[in-house]
């Protein structure tokens, strides 16, 4: 067979629970059901964060973000990791990247990344790059490799149909590509137009904007799905979707499926996503409980390609989720860690252990089968699981600090790496400030100095 195109799909800030095939009481996602219904839909597939630059950290590196100098929101990617970008050009895809990135440092709504960007998409293995920092609504302001352009409608469909520009250009060279398309949507501020959110005229202004912008997404979804059918390259893509992180508590009706938290917790609802792989001339369709993750991304793709381990730096936490393509499994072995600052997670399988606070000792542990809604803390009732849950997190999250320390790089240290701020206190944007006042996404934060 010929190596696979790869297109990795995020959106951003979508709950567990906001998909047509979870049976959601207003929203419809007939292009997620159809594209679900056509591949493995991940009824357990985690985030690596509740929030989104570690998760996106994650996919890039198949590491948990804590190792990778991403502990949350807003901080930038280390250049000593290595990463999918660099693994697939080196294998000689065409890599292109189109959306959010939010890796290189910068808080703040989406600006365009500088070309001078010692951390944005280039230098991690992207040849063709069309960014902004952070999150974007319509008609936004982005970077093409460098170059300022002023683009005019969705955000969806623009970052889609931009894409599928790069992916006729590398199908008529005959090139494998290898696209991450992270979506604007639906994280605030919600953004619709009156066609998209008509439907939702029962809800509260900000609900009907939010699940408009899903609509969107949803539509612009079909249209990628549809033209690789037309380019007669469907069936041999990977076309793997998932959200950045659990849903927004504000949004009505609950955007997690009623699950234990949302969007910056540690609960099922700040960390369980919606995630579906296609792959039509391989992949069978199913539906499965096996857990996954984000971390997963990378080393999937490594095995399916048979690159060399090498390209993933060690300790890697994620693994290989081909064994699970056309077979029944649906117990994992290696248990799925996670790290957000002060606090952590280890699932195994239908087991939690939720970590309150690494540095106050502070644990819970739940068993999902019984309690989905992490109600009943079971610590008290079976204290020697509970013991060995916590030991062999407290094991796993040494070998973490000696990750934040930079002990997995050749060199033994961290290079130096740009602060987490605001693009308004940064002097590179300053000269764009004058013109960016008649923009209403930037108007008020530059106004307001942060």
């Amino acid at each position: 067979m010929e190596q696979p195109n790869i297109i990795l799909i995020m959106t951003d800030d979508q709950g567990w629970g906001q998909t047509g095939y979870y049976n959601h009481p207003v929203l419809d996602t007939p292009n997620l059901d159809k594209m679900a219904g056509n591949g493995i839909r991940f009824d357990r597939f985690y985030a690596a964060a509740p929030v989104c630059s570690p998760t996106r950290a994650s996919v890039l590196t198949g590491r948990t973000n804590n190792r990778t100098g991403v502990p949350s929101h807003g901080y930038a990617l280390r250049t000593q990791e290595k990463t999918i970008g660099v693994a697939l050009k080196k294998a000689g895809y065409s890599t292109a990247h189109f959306g959010k990135w939010h890796l290189n440092g910068l808080r703040g709504p989406g600006v365009p990344v500088l070309k001078e960007d010692s951390h944005g998409p280039g230098k991690f293995g992207f040849d063709h790059w069309l960014t902004v920092t952070n999150f974007f609504d319509i008609n936004p302001l982005m970077s093409e490799n460098g170059s300022f352009v002023d683009l005019k409608g969705n955000t969806s469909d623009i970052i889609v149909r931009e894409a599928l520009k790069f992916i006729k250009r590398k199908s008529e060279q005959n090139l494998p590509f290898f696209i991450v398309i992270w979506d604007g949507s639906p994280h605030d501020p919600f953004v619709a137009s009156e066609q998209d959110r008509k439907k939702f005229q029962d809800l509260d202004e900000p609900s009907q904007n939010h699940h408009g912008e899903i609509v969107a997404f949803d539509r612009s979804l079909g249209y990628l799905r549809k033209k690789l059918r037309n380019f007669n390259l469907a069936e041999n893509t990977i076309l793997w979707y998932c959200s950045d992180n659990g849903g927004l508590s504000e949004v009505k009706p609950n955007s997690v499926g009623g699950l234990r938290g949302s969007k910056g917790t540690i609960y099922e609802g700040g960390l369980r996503v919606p995630g579906i792989i296609e792959w039509p001339s391989v992949i069978q369709p199913k539906v499965t409980r096996y857990p996954a993750s984000t971390m997963d991304i990378f080393p999937t793709i490594v095995d399916i390609l048979g690159l060399p381990n090498d390209d993933l730096l060690k300790p890697i936490d994620g693994i290989s989720l081909k064994p699970i393509f056309n077979t029944a499994l649906d117990r994992r072995i290696k248990k799925i860690p996670f790290s957000f600052n002060d606090q952590g997670a280890l699932l195994d399988n239908n087991y939690k252990l939720i970590v309150s606070s690494i540095e106050k000792n502070e644990f819970e542990l739940y068993n999902l089968e019984n309690d989905p809604f992490e109600s009943q803390n079971l610590a008290a009732e079976d204290p020697i699981f509970f013991e060995q849950m916590k030991k062999e997190f407290i094991q796993w999250n040494e070998t973490v600090e000696l990750s934040r320390k930079g002990k997995d790089y050749k060199d033994g240290k961290v290079l130096k790496n740009p602060e987490s701020h605001f693009w308004m206190e940064d002097e590179r944007y300053q000269p764009y400030f004058e013109e960016w006042l008649k923009r209403p996404e930037f108007r008020h934060r530059i106004l307001k100095g942060s």
